[in-house]
């Protein structure tokens, strides 16, 4: 079953609306669901989410939507995570114990490594910028259109920490501290910041996964895949 629309997945965490509402600004057919069916036959999947790790791998299971997303990322399909998204595709987060995630990033999701001397609060909640980590690193992704150091949004006290370093798309410095703040694994894209709170950059890494969900080149596409 095959559709146009970029589908958000609606799991019963986080307010999905304004990630609908970006994509809907932007001119793209943008579709809440948790409809399998659907989700497998998407131009797009977005996962999005605000909340702890084991409440979300257990919101995809209870709506029976792991399977879905396993099989529409295996199959090719663009998939992007936000947020609480990003964290679920790697292999396990430790919040409130181990709980294993989608698996499709290798690493876990740990809380922020932050030391008392630092003096930096435990909640990330800021606009801050990313970077790329190597040259050229962004082309022919969602981060295409993005100027190296641009600014976002955060929201989160957990990162991702994956173990493969071409994985890592961009990296973010808070206080004297790096973590990964954007990932990639071939198809499927995930970023710790909300493009939908981040303005024009934010729109405008929307636009490239539209653009990379419909087939089309974003940027200069390197050789090969990450990963």
């Amino acid at each position: 079953m095959e559709n146009q629309a970029i589908i958000v997945v609606d799991y019963g965490l986080g307010n999905v609306r304004s990630i609908v509402n970006a994509f809907s600004f932007i001119g793209a057919q943008c579709l809440l669901c948790s409809d399998p069916r659907l989700i497998r036959g998407a131009r797009g999947v977005v996962l999005p989410g605000v909340g702890s790790f084991n409440e979300g791998m257990r919101n995809l299971k209870v709506r029976r939507l792991v399977d879905p997303l396993l099989e529409y990322a295996a199959g090719g399909g663009m998939m992007l995570g936000i947020c609480l998204g990003m964290q679920l595709l790697f292999q396990e987060g430790h919040e409130f114990g181990r709980t294993p995630g989608l698996g499709l990033i290798g690493g876990s999701v740990v809380a922020l490594p932050i030391r008392p001397e630092q003096n930096l609060r435990r909640i990330h909640v800021t606009w801050n910028s990313i970077r790329q980590c190597r040259p050229h690193a962004w082309d022919g992704t969602i981060l295409c259109d993005v100027p190296d150091g641009s600014d976002v949004y955060f929201v989160h006290s957990y990162i991702g920490v994956p173990e493969a370093p071409n994985t890592v798309l961009a990296a973010t410095l808070y206080g004297d501290l790096e973590f990964c703040s954007a990932v990639r694994y071939r198809n499927v894209f995930g970023t710790q910041f909300h493009p939908e709170k981040s303005g024009r950059t934010g729109l405008s890494i929307l636009r490239a996964f539209c653009r990379l969900a419909a087939g089309a080149s974003c940027g200069h596409p390197r050789t090969g895949d990450a990963g």
